[in-house]
């Protein structure tokens, strides 16, 4: 087999190391690759956003499947033009990805259906969204409505925090041109958790889910990123839980999609609140998140491959069911110096060789690239996230921060309270 996976941060080069277990003698391709993912794929000239060129490219190389990771391709209808030149694509098309590209489209979508969410309104002038934020009198959320790459979310405390937020916003083009468009809605309460669905626009696989820490500040301080840390599994869901968030959320949303005449194929990503109502939807994304998958993938023991190769041709997911393991992953994000804000590059990295060999430590790569004389360099802001594996989150979370520890490059900063409101929980337990 050829595969080919679109992008090239964290997530796809979790997505490769996955894909490599799954078919050791496929041939696998990244669109620019970054310093990681060499020994895995072969890097090809092309962006993730050059959409004709890399249908062009698949066609010409007879690629059998491509995996597309960042939202932005598909937001801009990458698998339509596969779906044009009849590639296998594994990802939704343009009209589906608005579920995640038009906050104001996902909300609406779980109005009409009945989908549990915050409460909420939706403003392309300020001075309405301002009038709405005043009558409120209390915390609220605002979100730029377009793709903002993680960031474009400001949960605010008070009414004056609130119309700062909206004037960055829709003024100051804080989030460019996705905030022509906000959402306000009201602040919901509770532990957000990350839920991963493969669907062929029918039925819907869950995946295990995980939790993220999105502020940049241990205790969860500090400004948003696209995201510091991860792990899973997250004792919160259980499978009485998971069952109501198949039932109430995924399922109907789905089917929602497909009624709307513009089925979800691909990945499903629910954003959730676990409110004292029962589970409620924050945001869906239309990909892999990161750093989710980079827990995610680690504890899939069955194929990951052959799912998303049924979809991407067409067919069903009707009695798929996927083998876990019964481990925990832990992530630790390493981030450059002056992230989530501006921050330098080509920053030269020190990672032990030890770390490259471990069983139980995976070192994926983001913002990496090597240097003209083969040295590994910083290329981004989120730079590497270290996944550990062990039989709890606790350890997992130990082991993940001892080898974020031993990587060394100027400037770098990362969170060691990565899982601790699940090791909270577990300690108080115990």
């Amino acid at each position: 087999m050829k595969i080919l996976v679109v992008g090239n941060g964290g997530r796809e080069h979790a997505l490769l190391w996955k894909l490599r277990r799954d078919a050791p003698d496929a041939e696998l391709f990244i669109t620019r690759g970054n310093g990681g993912t060499g020994a895995l794929a072969t890097s090809i000239p092309l962006d993730a956003g050059e959409l004709q060129s890399l249908a062009g490219w698949a066609e010409q190389n007879q690629i059998d499947l491509t995996i597309v990771g960042p939202e932005a391709p598909l937001a801009e209808g990458i698998a339509d033009h596969f779906g044009n030149h009849r590639l296998p694509v594994f990802g939704p098309s343009k009209q589906a990805a608005r579920i995640e590209s038009s906050k104001a489209f996902a909300k609406g979508l779980m109005s009409r259906h009945g989908i549990p969410t915050a409460a909420f309104q939706v403003f392309t002038a300020l001075p309405d969204a301002e009038d709405y934020v005043r009558s409120l009198a209390g915390p609220v959320v605002v979100k730029a409505s377009g793709l903002a790459a993680g960031k474009g979310v400001v949960v605010c405390d008070d009414t004056d925090h609130a119309l700062t937020a909206l004037r960055e916003t829709m003024e100051g083009g804080a989030f460019g041109v996705a905030g022509a468009e906000v959402v306000v809605e009201e602040r919901m309460t509770g532990e957000e958790l990350s839920v991963f669905a493969l669907t062929d626009g029918a039925n819907v696989v869950p995946m295990v889910p995980a939790q993220d820490h999105k502020r940049v500040g241990e205790g969860e301080t500090g400004p948003n990123t696209g995201g510091m840390g991860a792990y899973a599994p997250v004792s919160l869901a259980t499978p009485e839980l998971m069952e109501r968030v198949e039932r109430e959320i995924l399922r109907p949303t789905v089917a929602a999609m497909a009624a709307e005449g513009c089925p979800f194929r691909g990945l499903l990503y629910a954003g959730l609140m676990l409110t004292p109502d029962g589970p409620k939807v924050v945001e869906f994304n239309c990909r892999f998140g990161d750093p989710e998958t980079q827990v995610v993938l680690p504890l899939l023991r069955s194929s990951l491959l052959e799912p998303i190769l049924e979809i991407a041709r067409g067919g069903s997911l009707a009695g798929v069911r996927l083998g876990w393991s019964p481990q925990a992953a832990a992530a630790t994000v390493l981030a450059s110096g002056g992230y989530p804000g501006d921050y330098p590059s080509g920053v030269a990295i020190h990672l032990p060789a030890e770390l490259q060999d471990s069983d139980d430590v995976i070192v994926f790569h983001a913002g990496t690239r090597r240097a003209d004389d083969g040295a590994l360099v910083t290329a981004g802001g989120r730079v590497l996230a270290v996944t550990a594996l062990a039989p709890t989150v606790a350890a997992a979370a130990e082991r993940s921060r001892a080898a974020a520890e031993s990587i060394q490059f100027e400037g770098r900063h990362f969170r060691r309270d990565i899982g601790w409101r699940e090791i909270e929980r577990a300690n108080a337990h115990a």
